[in-house]
């Protein structure tokens, strides 16, 4: 039994009740989020038509969102974090990786935004409309936001105090978990999210890396440490171990996805830049005549 499961078994008390409220919480707060994001999703479809605006395939990425983080939080996949680091781990990354993705692809902002009461949304279009707010819905402004809230949440939550006071008390748990699908969410909207709200590709690219940079700087610490940087009672039988196939997790999965996702910004900015720029000059053949490109007629104004 691992040093986390003997921790964890000394025994009912005050943490097992506040873990139990938390989870219903949890629970209220995602189906909260459901039920607005469908009410929302509905109005726009009765107004516009089935899958105008808010496509089928988003409605499905944002609910299979809110299934992730329920099933990051419960079953299975929260005994084995509550086992080893390991574990808790794989519960991170499903968070940063999976559920933050797919609620970014949900496009879940004017669906929410319908959903709220008049008088909020009245308050929420002001605020958008304040100039901190525009500022701050610049690509570079938000790029800079998004990668400073990942880079931080997932810096400070795995250092050895905050990870360690985390595990004590499942108000901070909590707040841990809720933090890195904020921030997740955050970094994948510009991506994922609907065209009219996407960054220029070249801004999602560099967001994407300088954020993969220093998730992957920490993986490699908590891999190649000597010795374990976290106390044994919040790691699994053979401490050291544990933290290095956490230290792996975090930093495999994170470089995989990260990539992937860059490289498929990359190839759909080439694809439209070759759409949008097509060949200036078409090859003279026989019997056709060569295409003068811009540049040659200026020239051949300037000449006359």
């Amino acid at each position: 039994m691992s040093g986390l499961t003997v921790y964890r078994a000394h025994g009912s008390g005050p943490g097992d009740v506040a873990d139990g409220l938390l989870t219903m919480l949890a629970v209220a707060v995602v189906c909260l989020l459901a039920a607005g994001y469908g009410r929302g999703v509905q109005e726009l479809w009765a107004r516009r038509g089935r899958g105008r605006v808010v496509a089928g395939r988003r409605v499905t990425a944002f609910g299979a969102g809110l299934v992730v983080v329920l099933a990051a939080d419960q079953g299975p996949v929260h005994r084995l974090a509550e086992s080893s680091y390991a574990g808790h781990m794989a519960q991170h990354m499903l968070l940063l990786l999976v559920a933050g993705p797919l609620l970014a692809a949900g496009a879940a902002g004017l669906p929410l935004t319908l959903a709220t009461p008049r008088p909020l949304r009245r308050l929420l279009a002001r605020v958008r409309a304040a100039a901190p707010v525009r500022r701050l819905r610049r690509p570079a402004e938000y790029a800079l936001l998004a990668a400073a809230a990942q880079t931080l949440a997932v810096w400070v939550w795995h250092l050895p105090g905050p990870y360690v006071a985390a595990v004590d008390r499942p108000v901070l748990h909590a707040a841990e978990h809720l933090s890195l699908v904020a921030a997740a969410w955050l970094l994948w909207a510009p991506v994922l999210g609907p065209a009219r709200h996407r960054t220029p590709a070249p801004v999602s690219l560099l967001l994407l890396v300088g954020t993969m940079l220093p998730a992957s700087a920490l993986g490699a610490v908590l891999t190649f440490a000597p010795e374990p940087v976290y106390p044994a009672r919040v790691l699994g039988p053979d401490p050291l171990a544990d933290q290095q196939l956490a230290g792996l997790l975090m930093w495999a999965p994170m470089d995989l996805v990260v990539l992937v996702a860059a490289l498929a910004v990359f190839l759909g900015w080439l694809l439209r830049l070759d759409r949008e720029r097509p060949a200036r000059l078409v090859p003279a053949g026989p019997g056709r005549p060569a295409v003068p490109t811009a540049s040659d007629a200026a020239t051949e104004g300037m000449v006359r």
